[in-house]
């Protein structure tokens, strides 16, 4: 999971910070228990989502792990919240194929 300055910087729309630290004394109170789960970290570097994940699926939670995290997010062109407001960057050219070129993915 992301650190505060990390999540200050932006933060993918409806996600909740919660650190995975925080997991096992937070989840109950403030994730439907139902709910599928998302985590994800900075970027393809960092394990924290992992442990994240992890700690998430021994409390019994429905929990996937995005791959890629923020940092692919971002460079996607998907939108993202800050404190001024939902942005979305141009995408990365070296992230992005193009409709034309026919990825399957």
């Amino acid at each position: 999971m992301r650190g505060d300055a990390a999540w200050a910087h932006g933060r993918l729309p409806g996600a909740l910070h919660m650190p995975a630290a925080t997991i096992r004394s937070r989840a109950a109170t403030e994730i439907d228990p139902d709910a599928r789960v998302v985590v994800h970290c900075w970027g393809p570097g960092c394990n924290g989502a992992t442990k994240a994940a992890l700690a998430l699926a021994e409390l019994g939670y429905d929990v996937r792990e995005m791959i890629g995290g923020f940092e692919y997010w971002v460079r996607e062109g998907l939108p993202v919240d800050t404190a001024g407001g939902r942005v979305a960057r141009t995408p990365d050219d070296l992230t992005v194929v193009p409709a034309a070129a026919g990825c399957e993915c």
